[in-house]
């Protein structure tokens, strides 16, 4: 038998060798196979564990990570920070980990995870960027393994890893897409879903980079006619605002209702429109304005 990496590795999407990363390392199977498949693709790796101190066992998983660092002889950051537990604790978890982890590190996220947020995406009302997540994202090497195949690895070089338990919690609504949703759209479809949701990520991740170029346009907001934009097509009209409405300091987009509001503002049947954070897009003769909150 050949080496067991060589076939996972041939789905993955590594930096070449040689190349300096950063792994974030939960030290669940998911990213201990990223740490290992990183090794075997001759990479220099840096890992980095983030204890959120929302569990018992999160001082067991540091220490696992720090041994297996030892083991593996790969440099360990441990970092800790204290997220209380309430509402969004999961936004508010991963908000605290972008905030410590280094910009570009990479992730374990698998093609299940990609198919995961799909589904979770659309639950809320997402448009063609919430349906085609994590594809061509640099810091996401994995996402054409699925989860079984990188366990399986992992388990086969004897590795230990740790299990969280806060992934068996219904509560969280990912979790009942991973354990309840997934598994029924299985038995529905009668095959496996992931693969479908994942080809059409990529699908809709192509046609989103095509209408980016279509609404590609250097004006600033108020600076185009608002005669001109009705003229647009409703998807390059609707893209143009989105990226025109980038409001906060991390530059998430306005929701789609932020978005409509603002197309009804372009057409003319509203003076002004609410956005997020106080911010106003009002209309002055044919000309948008837009008012920052404080």
């Amino acid at each position: 038998m050949g080496d067991p990496a060589e076939a996972l590795l041939a789905l993955c999407r590594f930096p070449p060798a040689g190349t300096a990363v950063d792994l974030a390392v939960s030290g669940g199977p998911d990213s201990v196979g990223l740490w290992l498949l990183a090794q075997a693709a001759g990479l220099e790796v840096h890992v980095h564990h983030v204890d959120h101190g929302l569990r018992a066992a999160s001082v067991r998983d540091a220490a696992l990570v720090a041994e297996m660092g030892q083991r593996l002889a790969t440099p360990v950051t441990i970092h800790r920070t204290a997220v209380a537990p309430g509402p969004n604790l999961e936004a508010r978890a991963r908000a605290a980990r972008r905030g410590l982890l280094p910009a570009g590190a990479l992730t374990g996220h698998t093609m299940d995870d990609l198919a995961e947020t799909v589904l979770v995406n659309l639950l809320r009302g997402a448009g063609v960027d919430g349906l085609s997540p994590l594809v061509g994202d640099p810091t996401k090497p994995l996402i054409g393994l699925r989860r079984a195949a990188l366990r399986t690895f992992v388990e086969a070089a004897g590795v230990p890893f740790a299990h969280d338990e806060s992934n068996d919690d219904l509560r969280f609504v990912r979790n009942r897409v991973r354990h309840q949703v997934v598994p029924l759209l299985d038995a529905v479809a009668e095959r496996d879903v992931v693969p479908l949701l994942a080809r059409q990520a990529g699908l809709l991740a192509e046609e989103r980079r095509w209408l980016d170029e279509v609404a590609a346009d250097a004006r600033a907001l108020g600076e185009v006619d608002c005669r001109e934009l009705t003229s647009w097509p409703r998807a390059r009209l609707r893209r143009w605002l989105r990226e025109r409405l980038r409001l906060d300091e991390e530059r998430h987009p306005p929701s789609s209702a932020e978005v409509e509001r603002a197309i009804a503002v372009v057409e003319g049947h509203a003076r002004a429109a609410e956005l997020g954070g106080g911010h106003r897009l009002s209309r002055s003769g044919r000309r948008l304005r837009l008012d920052e909150g404080g």
